[in-house]
């Protein structure tokens, strides 16, 4: 059997491992555009901020290791067209220039996303920079190193993530997002008000609720940024709003979202059963809510990868979806989230409840302790878990991965409540943090 993989990232790298691990006689042909695999690109503003010091560790497998697991590795290729009914496709060497035909028994498709760049008159300019892969990454370093103002538009993780990078190498930084709070999607008020504190304190102007409306612009640089209220000068700007699936070589052909990713059954197939795909270009299954929702973010990517190539021989484990789990560290906060906020709970017209636990992670009797914040969503029709936040100085985002498992088995607050955790003064309370807030959502529906 011959298998082609088309992209080779978080997804991609994850398919070509497995897939060798079934079968070491199946042969894989692996086609990247980039000069490199692997790149973790949540890293880009650790890797900006100098805290990475060696860059080899944001890779996390080499075209090398490919080739020695048996693998054919492309790298610098690009795949132009596929003929899936003939399982044929075109492929440039993009250092060459040679176009060439090659052909697949199945296919896997990880092509990804890109960053979305909306149509502004000034936006292609040298000094407007994207954040995605390896090479934007080093572009930004570079560009960084002369710049004193720079402008982050987009306050999603990727985006806060490099404000504060910016603000620790001593630049004058503004953040602006067209919300009226950063990362809404993640965290509800009481978690993002403590956030944005934690950046105008360190002096890190942030321009919320604002929407960008052009740009000021000298030759082929941009000098300020002009949003729907503001005017704000500037040496660089990073553009991070959001990623859209790359469909170029799917569209009109497999089965989509309206938004262009992909649409696969539990073992990971598109509507033509010998094509698999897997990252940033398909759709993952969201449990808090029992539908189909496009979340990229690399945890779902390599689960996705390994599903396909355990599934690539024969179908045999089936994709157990996702609750969009996830964690940043903004200055000395600790925060993570899973599952639903209760923003996004009451805009589905949810019959939801929440419990905020303002608790401390220790027993107050010991030497030390610290103050933490807990909030739990759940559905009071059915009582099951939907979601949850938590935001110490302390490092206690684990238990949003805890409470990814509650969710995705369905659990409800009467189950959380008396789940077995252990007690030690040096780690926790009697109570585990997450007992005592499924302990408060009972007493919240009448029971005592």
């Amino acid at each position: 059997m011959k298998v082609v993989v088309i992209g080779c990232t978080h997804a991609g790298t994850a398919a070509v491992k497995n897939i060798l691990a079934q079968d070491k006689n199946i042969t894989v042909n692996v086609y990247e555009k980039n000069d490199n695999v692997s790149f973790l690109s949540c890293g880009i503003a650790l890797y900006v901020g100098g805290v990475v010091k060696d860059v080899d560790g944001l890779f996390y497998s080499s075209p090398d290791e490919l080739k020695k697991l048996g693998a054919n590795v492309f790298m610098e290729h690009e795949v132009l067209s596929i003929n899936y009914e003939e399982k044929t496709m075109s492929v440039r060497n993009l250092v060459t220039e040679e176009v060439f035909s090659d052909s697949f028994d199945k296919l896997v498709l990880a092509t990804g996303s890109w960053p979305i760049v909306p149509n502004i008159e000034g936006i292609r300019s040298e000094n407007v920079l994207l954040s995605k892969n390896f090479n934007q990454a080093n572009e930004i370093i570079e560009k960084s190193k002369s710049a004193n103002k720079i402008v982050v538009v987009g306050a999603g993780y990727i985006g806060v993530e490099l404000a504060e990078a910016f603000e620790l190498m001593g630049k004058e930084v503004v953040l602006v997002d067209g919300e009226t709070r950063i990362m809404p999607k993640y965290l509800d008020p009481e978690f993002t008000n403590l956030a944005e504190k934690a950046f105008t304190d360190h002096g890190i102007k942030l321009a919320l609720g604002q929407k960008v409306k052009g740009f000021v612009t000298e030759g082929n640089k941009v000098t300020a940024i002009m949003t729907d209220k503001e005017t704000f000068e500037t040496d660089l700007v990073i553009m991070c709003i959001g990623f859209r699936p790359n469909q170029k070589l799917y569209e009109g052909v497999l089965k989509t979202s309206p938004n262009g990713a992909l649409v696969v059954n539990e073992y990971m197939q598109t509507s033509n059963p010998d094509v698999y795909a897997c990252g940033d270009c398909v759709n993952i299954f969201y449990n808090p809510t029992q539908e189909v929702r496009y979340i990229p973010l690399a945890t779902n990517a390599v689960r996705m990868g390994t599903l396909v190539g355990l599934n690539i021989i024969k179908n045999s484990i089936k994709y157990r979806g996702t609750q969009g789990t996830s964690g940043i560290k903004i200055y000395d906060l600790s925060i993570s989230s899973t599952g639903l906020t209760e923003g996004v709970a009451k805009d589905m017209g949810i019959n939801y409840g929440t419990v905020l636990l303002h608790d401390t992670n220790r027993p107050e009797f010991m030497p030390e302790y610290d103050e933490v914040l807990l909030k739990l969503v759940y559905d009071k029709t059915t009582r099951k878990v939907l979601g949850g936040q938590i935001l110490s100085k302390y490092d206690l985002t684990d238990k949003m991965n805890t409470l990814s498992i509650v969710i995705q088995n369905q659990m409800t607050i009467d189950d959380l409540a008396f789940v077995d955790f252990f007690f030690q003064p040096h780690f926790n309370k009697p109570w585990n943090l997450l007992n005592i807030a499924a302990l408060r959502a009972l007493a919240q529906e009448g029971v005592n």
